[in-house]
């Protein structure tokens, strides 16, 4: 699998809404920056997550104007605008955001996510 499938298969798997699909992409070293919240760890990344699809209902979560900053043989920065949209107290609600994704491949060779850092606007 290559950098990008994993980018794909990173949103395929954000809109599971089931956490074991996105920690299957995820490097164990994970780091997340979000606009309100920095993740060091599984559980915290798995629980803000949580929280996120437990918020917003029926979330669909996209990534557009893909464009890949730097790649070589074992890293791969992309930047990329994060649109979403779902229920929200029975309401419907959309917005979008800007993300900074880097993936390394671990020690078997995959592709995973090691960091990422969302910001809204």
């Amino acid at each position: 699998m290559g950098y990008k499938k994993a980018l794909e298969q990173y949103i395929a798997a954000t809109n599971t809404h089931n956490f074991n699909n996105v920690k299957y992409v995820l490097h164990e070293k994970a780091l997340y920056w979000f606009t309100d919240k920095t993740c060091t760890t599984m559980n915290e990344i798995q629980s803000y997550f949580e929280n996120a699809w437990d918020r917003i209902k029926e979330e669909i979560y996209t990534a557009n104007d893909v464009q890949w900053l730097t790649i070589d043989e074992n890293s791969a920065t992309c930047t990329y605008t994060y649109q979403y949209e779902g229920y929200y107290n029975g309401e419907f609600v959309s917005g979008s955001g800007r993300a900074t994704n880097i993936f390394t491949k671990n020690d078997a060779n995959e592709w995973k996510l090691i960091h990422e850092h969302l910001s809204n606007g």
